[in-house]
């Protein structure tokens, strides 16, 4: 067999490419898909490589199609063997399934990171110079420009990598937006922990500003338990209870020209003053 033809391997032949960051989730999709191959067949060949020792091979692109295969009770798949080394084969894997739905923040994350740190090692240089744009391009743009985002948004994603799992679990689930989750890697570890102990407790979790402030006082060494708790239970602005009138509709009891905050200022100390005589009346 020539190591770019079209075989079939076996299914006991193959293993996972090592720290590949795309998971294989046993959901309903992954069951629909060993159904499809089960009655049609693999459509697209998966791509692997030679196993540096030897012993089988290494799946590029197509771990997803291997499993459902094996639900389906099929024990060979279609296959292309590259010679691909393991730089070249970490930028395969990651550009075949990155663009793929439903990936994950964190697997997400630590692709770009692997892409980018192989792109590296294969010689890409930070003052790499493009002779068609006349400009000098970094690694992380050019990474940027395949996936088709900014580099501002590569970077933020290779932060994440940088959080302890619970934390960053909790990215996944869209319970931390990305930009705030970014600022928030910067903490060390013993500080995301006591964050997270934090959120857990207040059942609550960091706005942008207040990410941005506990990295402030992180980097300055003043980030104790007692500055993570005093940011995470100060009230927000959009979560304070507001009772909203219409102006046209209360304005007939109020003489003309009264602003919105007088009238504001007069509804509450008539309020207060019936509240009172209640008080009053229950006490005799």
């Amino acid at each position: 067999m020539e190591k770019h033809d079209f075989t079939v391997l076996k299914i006991e032949d193959l293993h996972p490419f090592p720290d590949n960051p795309f998971r294989v989730v046993e959901d309903d999709m992954l069951t629909e898909l060993a159904e499809s191959i089960k009655e049609f067949g693999m459509v697209t060949p998966i791509i692997t490589r030679p196993k540096e020792d030897g012993n089988g091979y290494e799946v590029i692109a197509g771990q997803r199609r291997v499993r459902a295969s094996e639900l389906a009770g099929i024990d060979t798949v279609p296959a292309f063997v590259l010679p691909l080394d393991r730089d070249r084969a970490i930028i395969t894997l990651v550009d075949s399934n990155i663009q793929r739905e439903n990936v994950l923040p964190s697997e997400r994350a630590f692709a770009y990171k692997m892409k980018l740190e192989a792109m590296k090692r294969q010689g890409f240089r930070t003052d790499l110079t493009s002779s068609q744009l006349g400009t000098k391009l970094r690694t992380d743009d050019i990474v940027a420009q395949g996936f088709g985002v900014g580099k501002t948004t590569v970077q933020r994603f290779i932060r994440l990598t940088e959080l302890i799992p619970p934390i960053l679990q909790m990215v996944d689930e869209e319970k931390i937006a990305l930009t705030p989750a970014a600022e928030l890697s910067f903490l060390q570890k013993e500080e995301q922990k006591n964050l997270l102990v934090t959120m857990e407790s207040e059942e609550a979790t960091p706005s942008l500003s207040q990410a941005q402030r506990m990295k402030s006082l992180s980097q300055s060494g003043r980030l104790d338990m007692d500055a993570i708790f005093a940011i995470m239970t100060e009230e927000k602005g959009n979560q304070k209870e507001t009772l909203k009138f219409s102006a046209d509709r209360i304005r007939k009891y109020f003489p003309k020209n009264t602003t919105p905050k007088q009238m504001e200022d007069i509804i509450i100390r008539l309020l207060e003053r019936e509240l009172q005589r209640k008080r009053n009346r229950d006490s005799r």
